[in-house]
């Protein structure tokens, strides 16, 4: 469905964002990119999504396609016609608008109002909580309702591919539980994901395939399983030594040597 090949961003015509990135999101399919802060994720989603030049970057080579068609030259807008939407880090709802309000604006782009109805449907069977308090105000509700809305927003566009940057961020576990099984029933019911995020365990749990990014490089690309056993990734990743102490020394000496970067 998706594919990016040899992308390069730039910012300001200095910065260097991305290096060559190659990754595919298969049609129905969930696809981690993990990475560090600063590694290159969100810039690769603003360049997938047409949002690179409201921060001053732009794409100097390479290609991103949906569906065999090129869709880095065209307008964010059209990109969501196409049947991409996106939920930024950081959740981003409108703060001063109510829950209503704020799903009503995911289907800006939409005019059939029976499909329209449909997608709201689906969004009030995912989040009950939602449909409970829609003429609330979106700015009073908690981190974790904020990013179920969020969420429910770009449903409302009715992608087949969505999006998310750093849905687990800042959240509760329980409530990244709960965003978690979203997801999963979101892919289930045909929407294929590309999942940004820091916390690889639960990305790793979910994903059929990952990539990992690192100064803005894909420096693996292998099977979510397969990532999720590898000694590296484990230990720099996910966080587990197998009972082994970790000094700072350790983590210098780790980084001298990172054999993916070799």
């Amino acid at each position: 469905m998706l594919r990016v090949a040899g992308l390069e961003v730039v910012y300001s015509d200095v910065i260097v964002g991305l290096r060559g990135v190659s990754l595919e999101v298969a049609d129905g399919a969930i696809v981690a990119l993990l990475g560090a802060n600063g590694a290159g994720k969100t810039t690769c989603l603003r360049a997938i999504t047409g949002l690179l030049d409201i921060h001053r970057g732009r794409i100097s080579k390479g290609i991103v396609e949906l569906d065999g068609e090129r869709i880095d030259r065209l307008e964010s807008p059209a990109i969501v016609r196409r049947g991409l939407a996106q939920v930024l880090e950081g959740r981003r709802i409108f703060a001063e608008l109510t829950i209503e309000e704020n799903l009503r604006t995911g289907a800006h782009a939409r005019s059939d109002q029976r499909a329209i109805r449909k997608s709201y449907d689906r969004v009030m069977t995912l989040f009950p909580i939602l449909g409970e308090r829609r003429a609330r105000v979106a700015g009073y509700l908690s981190g974790g309702e904020q990013q179920m809305l969020a969420i429910g927003r770009a449903l409302m566009a009715d992608p087949r591919l969505l999006l998310l940057d750093e849905p687990s961020l800042g959240l509760a576990p329980l409530v990244v539980q709960r965003i978690r099984d979203v997801i999963v029933e979101v892919n289930r019911q045909g929407t294929a994901v590309l999942l940004v995020e820091q916390n690889a365990v639960m990305a790793l749990a979910i994903a059929s395939h990952g990539y990992i990014l690192e100064n803005g490089r894909i420096v693996m690309d292998k099977p979510a399983a397969q990532l999720a056993g590898n000694e590296d990734v484990r230990e720099f990743y996910l966080g587990l030594t197998e009972g082994r102490r970790r000094s700072f020394r350790d983590v210098r000496h780790y980084r001298r040597r990172k054999r993916w970067l070799s």
